[in-house]
Order: structure tokens, then C-alpha cells, then sequence
């Protein structure tokens, strides 16, 4: 922080992200100049083959180039590593050092040129290991050339012409946008921000129909992409350090907290009862929340017996049997639900993986077990759904006989419409209700599946008082991925990095080793900690100088902690009973040590914030979600706290 400017424009690196690369770097022009050195001192300078004037002046250039790298890599290295993430004053020399290594890729390229003129012209008659070194270095150059261009291609930043001039600025470097020429900047940096955005999906997403509707998703999408982080300074190793900060802070506070009060109950005590039970079922309805994806998570959870099982039905001849099936070209998807649920074709009503944004599938099945009519919506699984996923403003949802407005999540709300017409309007329900009229209706979905799954039945509700809703890490649960809860978290990260006085290469290493091999949390210490202010090479940039004056997340830094009251965003909360599953005991264990979990009753405000966890994402998948309701219902190796509040949340499943 903040982004790197050279050659007129604001790149995607700053000027302390070039650590690790350049001592890469360094490590293999030391060896490649180590190595040159030991063939020309081999040779003590003479070489008995033709062109060897012009092997003599490659490889004494050679050495001399390497030599200058070498040396303009060591004060990149230095100079990188100094100051902290928003105290650059020490560094301000880096764009100097920068042009100068720039500039010294042409020699490089010239050297380069001429050693693959020798090797074709001259090299035949000379040693070939001679011969073998000169053409590694001709071919190392030109491979570092190329990461060099693939490099700067990936820092390029579409948005990073220059900031505006000084006398905007203010004397610490918070930007002053409050004028006329700053809110007129602002405005067209953010337009160019949501073109930019628009190709970048539209390239993405290039296989998708270009319609209008997918172009309006794009359009919304982009908008609310590319002002998420417009307003800060920051580039992408910036938020992977607060990222490391902020997990082994939540840590530290976690160890802190008194342990968890557990209540004891009774075998025969109803809430004990009701948890169980209420498990019991999860578990049964988990099953099919999982087969809604299809084949590929069922051979993900089957690599060995999966293909055999599914080898038989897929791509067979099509049956007149299967003209409920929509979207399944092949038939592997309908198999591996079969296979999954363990029901047959005819306790199907109804079976789509029509797939488009907010569109996604699901499938209506007689549960006999149960004695219900189940809706399994499938979560994200395709492109598309991440789509529909990230349409994550609020919109509107009219609901009968509810007098207010109501608002939920955009794309959940799309497609939990979608699939509500096609329920009802299309006459499935009424089809199922005339084969079953005494079945209850339950709906059941994982991920975007959950989350449209709780808004379907909030829709269909009136019409079905009975009806049961398992949600299973909805959004808004495990990852939490709301705009509030977004917010709150970038605001986390400017407020951890700002106050951290320890420079950006040792954050990531000590995060990195945090993630891998566990231990205690670093005690990461403000920027003025034990330092004289007079002895900082530039004042303190704190985390207002991180942010847009007149931003909403500029304005929001001076309010209540609670992310309700410091986001512009409508705060959205999950509905229904919330029954958090933790993993239970140390945060780190062996890979053969035995997984044990607890289970208790939650409200809607526990879910405010983003955890971070490296297990975050590997926590949210379906077949960890069933292993751990498993492992609940059947050795029974969990603690029942249903009414704790100081609850620990490790890895939330």
C-alpha cells in the first residue's frame, strides 16, 4: 500500500510485494552466475572452437549482466522489506530501483539473441557441454523474459492511471474528494471500474448466451464488484496479510474467552430431544441436498466404487421412462441420484438440471420414509451459479399477508422464483399432492440450494402451513457472504493492517506457517509500539488514509462496531431455527486423529461475521456437511449446548 506507480500509472503491486519474487529471482541469477563463472575459469578464458571471439564476449558480457542484476536484486529485496504495509516512507526509492532492473532487460535480450546466434552458427565444433551451457542460458533468459512479460500482465491494473495531483491530496495522503474535480474523478474512475468489470465476465463467461438477461446480471454484478474495494487503497497482497492477521487474531480472542458453560440434561430432558431428533432428520434430508449435485459429487465421494455404478446407466440408449429428466443428456445425474437416495424411478415427480443464472436445478421425489414430498435444490456447482451467487444486492420480496417491506438476497431470491413457478405454476406440487394427499411438504438444499430452499418456503408457505424447510450452510451461515458481512470484514482488514508495524513479507511467512503447522497466534503490535514518532521515516498512514473521504466505508469507520450500523447495505439475516455444528477440541490435529463435533441451537446474530479459517471452504462442502450429522447421530461424540451463547467456533461446518 499503496499500489506501485512507474512508467505514469498505478499498478496492482506495491512496493513491498517484491520480496518474495525478487528473491527468487536472485537465488537463480547467483546460481547462473556462479555457474558462468566456473565455465570460463574451466577454460581460463580460451576456447579451441569456431566463433570462439564471440563465445569469449557472451560470456564475459554475461557475467557482467548477471552481475548487475544480481546487484540491482539485492536493493529491490532490501528496500522492499523495509517499512510496514501503510508506512512506505522507506521505500520510496523503489520506483528508481525499478527502472534501473527495467532497463537492464535490454542487455539481457541482447545477450540473449546473440548466444542462440552462436549455438546455430558456431557451436558445432565446440565442447558440448560448452555447447549444453550456453544453451541453457540462452534458453534461461528467454523464460525469464516471458514471466517477466506474464508478470506484468497479471499486475496490470485497467483502472491505475495516475491519482489525482498533490494539491487534492491532503498532507498525510487521505484522499480529499470532496470538491468538484474530486467527486467528478471519483464518478468516472467508478464507471471505467464497472466496464472494466463487464469485459472481464463477459470473457469469463464467454461459452454463456449473450442475452439480455445474462447481460443484465453482468451489468449488476460489476457494480457491485468493482465498488467494493474502489474506495481503498489496497492491493491484493494487502488483503491476504490483513486476511492472516485477522484469523490469528480471532484465535487470540477465542483462546480468551471463558470455555463453554455445557448444560447438562437429562436423557429424557425435551431439549435434548428435540436436538436429537431434529439431527436425526437433518441427516436423512442431507442426503438428498447432497444427491441434487449430481454425478459429480457422488463419484467425488465414491472414487472407487462411483464409476463402476454409474458406468451401467450412463449414456444408454434414452428410455420413453425418462422424459421427466430435463437437462441430463447423458442420464449419469438421474443415476447417481438413484444411487444416492436409494429410491426408485417412480417415486420421482419431477427431475431438472436446467441450468442457466438464476435458474438451478432440483428435483421433486416421494420421500415414503418420511411420508413427505421433497424439493432437493441443488447449490452451486456451475459458472452460472456462481453468478447467480454474487447478484448479492437486496431486492424486494413480496410475501402474502406480511404488511412491510421484505428484502432478500438477489440471485437466491431469482431463482427461488424460479423454481416457485415451476412448482406451482407448471401443476408438480398439484402432481405430487394427487398421488401422496396426505405426505407433507419439505423442501432441502446445501449452499445456494439452502439459501434458496428458505426463501422457497417462505414463497410457498401460505399455501402449505406444514411445510419444513433444512437449510443446510445457507449463505449468511458458514461463509457468511452477505454485503454487511462483506463490509464489516473490509473494514476489519484496513483497521488490522493499519495498526500493524511489522513489514508485509513477515506477516505473510508468519500466517502461511500459522495455516500450515499451527502454534501460538503472533502478537502483532501497533505501529507506534515501543518507536519514537520521530524516528518513522513518514507519519503513520492510518486507515482513513486507506479510504475515499466522502465513501460510504469512510464514514462508517467512526460508528458502531456492529456491522448492522457500519454498512450502507440492507443487514440480512437467516431465517428459521439456526443449529450451528462445530468441530470440537484444538483447532489443529493429526490426520489420523478421530474428528469429533458438537451441535447447538443459535440465533440469527451469531452470523454477523466472517470467520477465517483455512478449512472455510473445505468445511462447506456437502460430503463434510453429511460426515459431520453422521458422526452426531451415530457415535453420539458431541456436546449439547443449546442455549450457550459463548459459543467456540473453530471449523463451522
Amino acid at each position: 500500500m499503496p499500489g506501485l506507480v512507474v512508467f505514469g500509472r498505478r499498478w496492482g503491486i506495491a512496493s513491498d510485494d517484491l520480496v518474495f519474487p525478487g528473491a527468487f529471482e536472485l537465488f537463480i541469477r547467483a546460481l547462473w552466475w556462479i555457474g558462468t563463472i566456473i565455465l570460463y575459469s574451466y577454460h581460463k578464458g580460451h576456447f579451441d572452437c569456431n566463433g570462439k571471439g564471440v563465445l569469449h564476449i557472451y560470456l564475459i558480457g554475461l557475467m557482467v549482466v548477471l552481475a548487475l542484476i544480481i546487484l540491482s536484486l539485492c536493493a529491490i529485496v532490501y528496500v522492499s522489506a523495509q517499512g510496514t504495509i501503510t508506512n512506505p516512507g522507506s521505500r520510496r526509492s523503489m520506483p528508481t530501483l525499478v527502472y534501473l532492473r527495467a532497463l537492464l532487460y535490454l542487455p539481457e535480450l541482447v545477450w540473449a539473441c546473440l548466444g542462440a546466434v552462436w549455438v546455430s552458427d558456431d557451436g558445432k565444433g565446440c565442447d558440448p557441454a560448452t555447447v549444453g551451457v550456453v544453451i541453457a542460458a540462452v534458453v534461461a533468459s528467454w523464460i525469464i523474459l516471458l514471466f517477466t512479460a506474464l508478470g506484468v500482465i497479471f499486475v496490470f491494473d485497467p483502472l491505475g492511471n495516475p491519482r489525482p495531483s498533490a494539491a487534492a491530496m491532503e498532507p498525510l495522503g487521505v484522499r480529499h474528494l470532496e470538491s468538484s474535480g474530486g467527486t467528478q474523478f471519483l464518478s468516472t474512475a467508478r464507471s471505467l471500474a464497472v466496464k472494466v468489470w463487464e469485459s472481464r465476465l463477459r470473457l469469463l463467461c464467454c461459452c454463456l448466451p449473450q442475452d439480455e438477461s445474462n447481460r443484465a446480471a453482468f451489468s449488476s454484478i460489476s457494480q457491485l464488484v468493482s465498488g467494493f474495494f474502489s474506495d481503498t487503497d489496497l492491493v491484493p497482497s494487502d488483503i491476504a496479510a490483513g486476511l492472516a492477521l485477522l484469523h490469528q487474531e480471532q484465535d487470540k480472542m477465542e483462546r480468551s474467552r471463558d470455555p463453554d458453560v455445557t448444560i447438562d440434561h437429562s436423557p429424557s430432558s425435551p431439549i435434548e430431544e428435540d436436538l436429537e431428533s431434529e439431527l436425526e432428520k437433518a441427516v436423512h434430508h442431507m442426503h438428498f441436498a447432497a444427491a441434487a449435485y449430481g454425478w459429480p459429487l457422488y463419484i467425488y465421494s465414491n472414487l472407487l466404487t462411483g464409476p463402476c455404478k454409474l458406468s451401467g446407466d450412463c449414456c444408454r440408449s434414452r428410455a420413453v421412462e425418462y422424459d421427466i429428466v430435463g437437462g441430463d443428456h447423458l442420464g449419469c445425474h438421474f443415476s447417481s441420484i438413484l444411487q444416492s437416495t436409494g429410491l426408485h424411478y417412480r417415486d420421482f415427480i419431477h427431475v431438472s438440471f436446467h441450468n442457466q443464472i438464476y435458474e438451478i436445478p432440483f428435483f421433486v421425489a416421494l420421500d415414503h420414509k418420511r411420508e413427505s414430498i421433497l424439493v432437493a435444490v441443488r447449490g452451486t456447482l456451475s459458472l452460472k451459479d456462481v453468478l447467480t451467487d454474487l447478484s448479492a444486492e437486496c431486492e424486494n420480496l413480496p410475501i402474502d399477508g406480511v404488511t412491510g417491506a421484505c428484502y432478500a438476497h438477489k440471485g437466491i431470491s431469482q431463482a427461488a422464483s424460479y423454481i416457485y413457478r415451476k412448482l406451482v405454476n407448471d401443476g408438480i406440487l398439484n402432481q405430487a399432492f394427487s398421488i401422496a394427499p396426505e405426505y407433507k411438504l419439505v423442501i432441502a438444499g446445501h449452499s445456494l440450494g439452502a439459501g434458496a430452499a428458505a426463501v422457497l418456503a417462505i414463497l410457498l408457505r401460505n399455501s402449505f402451513p406444514t411445510l419444513k424447510c433444512y437449510a443446510f450452510s445457507p449463505p449468511g451461515g458458514l461463509l457468511r457472504l452477505s454485503l454487511p458481512n462483506m463490509e464489516d470484514l473490509k473494514r476489519k482488514i484496513l483497521k488490522i493492517v493499519s495498526n500493524c508495524n511489522k513489514p508485509k513479507y513477515r506477516i505473510l511467512m508468519q500466517g502461511c506457517w500459522y495455516e500450515l503447522f499451527g502454534g501460538d497466534p503472533d502478537d502483532f503490535p501497533s505501529e507506534m509500539e515501543n518507536r519514537r514518532e520521530e524516528e518513522l521515516n513518514q507519519p503513520l498512514l492510518g486507515e482513513e488514509s486507506l479510504l475515499i473521504r466522502n465513501s460510504s466505508s469512510y464514514q462508517s469507520l467512526a460508528s458502531d462496531d456492529s456491522p448492522v450500523h457500519t454498512v450502507p447495505h440492507m443487514p440480512l439475516f437467516l431465517p428459521g431455527r439456526v443449529l450451528h455444528i462445530i468441530e470440537d477440541g484444538p483447532t489443529r490435529r493429526s490426520c489420523i486423529s478421530q474428528v469429533r463435533y458438537r451441535a447447538e441451537w443459535l440465533n440469527e446474530m451469531a452470523f454477523r461475521s466472517i470467520l477465517i479459517s483455512p478449512r472455510m471452504l473445505v468445511d462447506h462442502m456437502p460430503d463434510n456437511v453429511l460426515r459431520a450429522l453422521k458422526s452426531l447421530t451415530s457415535d453420539k461424540p458431541y456436546s449439547l449446548c443449546p442455549s450457550s451463547s459463548n459459543h467456540n467456533q473453530h471449523n463451522v461446518v
